[in-house]
Order: C-alpha cells, then structure tokens, then sequence
C-alpha cells in the first residue's frame, strides 16, 4: 500500500513540474505570447516544487520573466495565497483550549 502511495506522489510530481516556468532564454522574441494571469496563478499554485527543482537545475526557474505585467504579478501571488490557504490554514486548537473556550 506505501509503494502505491509513493508511485502515485512521485507521478504527481511529475506531471506538476512539466508544467513549470522556464528560463528566459529568448526574453526579445517578438510573437510569442508572454504569460498572463492564468499562468501566473499556475505558477503560484506550484511554486514549492519549483523552487526545489530550480536549486538542482538551471532550466528550470520559479518565476516566468516573460510576462504582461502587472496581471502575472496578481495570480502568482494568488496562487501562493490559494496553496497556502488550502494547505496551511489548518489551525490546530488543543482539546483544552476548545473545551475553556466552550465554558466561558
């Protein structure tokens, strides 16, 4: 049961990182469409496993240099709030807290 849980983490690891933002390479190419809202969101939303991946590799960075602007920054940044806010808005409260606050 463990193994098939690994296969199954590392096969989701895989499938997130090929979607990661890439090296600048080609910063002046003109006709390329540069990224937008929607793949800063992405972005944001897989910046932890980018950001692992990036201190490895140069191919590979956190952040898409190529981008409009200002509607990149907002959903990179959204999506950093929206994985934090799935993943770490858990707050745990002791059994002694919860029952002191009941009583009072």
């Amino acid at each position: 049961m463990k193994a098939k849980l690994w296969l199954l983490l590392v096969a989701v690891a895989l499938v997130v990182t090929a979607c990661a933002a890439g090296p600048n390479v080609v910063s002046h190419v003109d006709g390329e469409q540069l990224a937008g809202f929607w793949k800063g969101l992405w972005h944001g939303l897989i910046y932890p496993v980018t950001f692992i991946i990036s201190l490895f590799t140069d191919d590979v960075n956190i952040y898409e240099v190529r981008n409009n602007g200002n509607w990149y920054d907002f959903g990179f940044v959204a999506g950093i709030g929206l994985l934090h806010m799935i993943f770490g808005g858990h707050r745990h409260v002791s059994k002694r807290r919860r029952e002191a606050s009941a009583t009072s």
